[in-house]
């Protein structure tokens, strides 16, 4: 039996790992955490009878308590997040918390040993070498999932890391995928979050639809794996079957294929090393009439190029392209910015900051508060008061 406690049990990733749950033998949900879905949370816990819940704020657990009727120990805020992540119960926990609120318990969770099932990127973008420094202490095993990373975990399944060449992430390319520069100024919340093959949470959504969220990806594989940022190559492969590859030296290439189906990937993390039916699809090869594969528009999609730059750099300009990122993701969504803003504002915050080392969880905490800071303040400036149709000609003449 394992015992899971899942970090954002409301959101996307949190409903699909519980859909698993229901399927797959051999779990007991320990925990539950989410931002403030009390309703949702309230039938979640009817179901799966946890020992510890946690909601963000005060008002919300009071308002849970009343719901629930004391089956439940209810707790909040950080504090009752970190509780949830360490509790003396789990043998797992799935960390699926949206952005850089998943750092803090995600690694109490490592430092107690206990096994982690990350589907948040940001952990390791932001403090990839605390984390892993601290799971090699604990012995405490970071299992990847999302579908990029579960396949080259796959793939990489007891293998001298010296015969590596390279790994290739793949990218859906997602709903702009052949938009001009000109119309990516102008789209609108709706059309960004219209992904073509995956459904997820807002924020992945529009990190996806703008290539930013390949970039964190590519700084998550740089921790996961230690591996060389040079020989991490983002291919776009709009079919979303092959899910990435690994190159190795010999020319051969390993590929994990499936279905377009997060459940995949969130089993595969559970039941690892063992494998169970799968509740999701199974692929049909005869269904398969062309995998194709693109080089990303970097131009188009200038947040790729920004978090190889941020991985380059090192030390604590991961954290800062990560924070401006949210601050810009969440100016878009309540229409304060346009969708082309994004990687405009992320690179102005980070050629304002002088990258230091990553050398504690405060430290990536104050730079974090910094960055998000100073993206406000940018948005704020003179900066973004030119129109679109001057930004975009700065833009393009960067290019000549």
């Amino acid at each position: 039996m394992k015992y899971i406690s899942i970090l954002g049990s409301t959101g996307s990733i949190g409903q699909s790992t519980l859909e698993v749950i229901r399927k797959t033998p051999g779990f007991k949900v320990v925990g539950l955490a989410a931002k403030s879905a009390v309703d949702e949370l309230a039938r979640q816990i009817d179901e799966f009878s946890p020992e510890i819940v946690a909601v963000w704020d005060e008002s919300s657990a009071e308002l849970l308590k009343e719901k629930v009727a004391g089956n439940v120990h209810v707790v909040s805020g950080l504090k009752g997040l970190c509780e949830v992540a360490a509790h003396k119960n789990n043998t797992m926990v799935v960390s699926a918390v949206v952005g850089s609120a998943g750092l803090v318990p995600t690694l109490k969770a490592v430092e107690q040993g206990i096994d982690i099932a990350l589907a948040n990127k940001e952990v390791l973008v932001i403090a990839g070498e605390l984390v892993m420094n601290a799971a090699k202490l604990s012995g405490a095993r970071i299992l990847p999932v999302d579908s990029e990373h579960s396949a080259i975990f796959q793939c990489l399944d007891g293998v001298d890391p010296n015969t590596i060449r390279r790994i290739i992430i793949t990218a859906s390319g997602g709903p702009f995928l052949h938009t001009s520069r000109e119309k990516l100024q102008t789209v609108t919340l709706d059309e960004v979050l219209d992904h073509p093959k995956w459904a997820m949470g807002k924020k992945v959504t529009i990190d996806s639809a703008g290539l930013i969220n390949k970039g964190l990806e590519v700084i998550e594989a740089l921790w996961l794996f230690g591996i060389d940022i040079d020989k991490i190559e983002v291919v776009i492969h709009k079919e979303s079957i092959i899910h990435s590859m690994v190159e190795y030296i010999d020319g051969s290439v390993l590929a994990q294929l499936s279905v377009p189906d997060m459940k995949i990937p969130i089993q595969y993390a559970l039941t690892y090393p063992g494998r169970e039916n799968n509740i999701a699809q199974y692929l049909d090869f005869t269904q398969l009439k062309t995998l194709s594969f693109d080089e990303p528009d970097t131009e188009r999609f200038p947040g790729l190029k920004l978090a190889y730059k941020a991985a380059r750099g090192g030390g604590t300009l991961p954290a800062v392209f990560n924070a401006a990122n949210e601050v810009a993701v969440s100016k878009f969504i309540d229409g304060q910015i346009g969708f082309m803003d994004i990687p405009y504002i992320v690179e102005g915050v980070m050629n304002a900051h002088e990258v230091i080392p990553c050398t504690s969880v405060d430290v990536v905490l104050e730079v974090d508060a910094w960055a998000r800071k100073q993206a406000h303040a940018y948005i704020e400036n003179k900066e973004m008061s030119k129109t679109t149709d001057q930004r975009l000609q700065i833009q393009n003449e960067k290019q000549f």
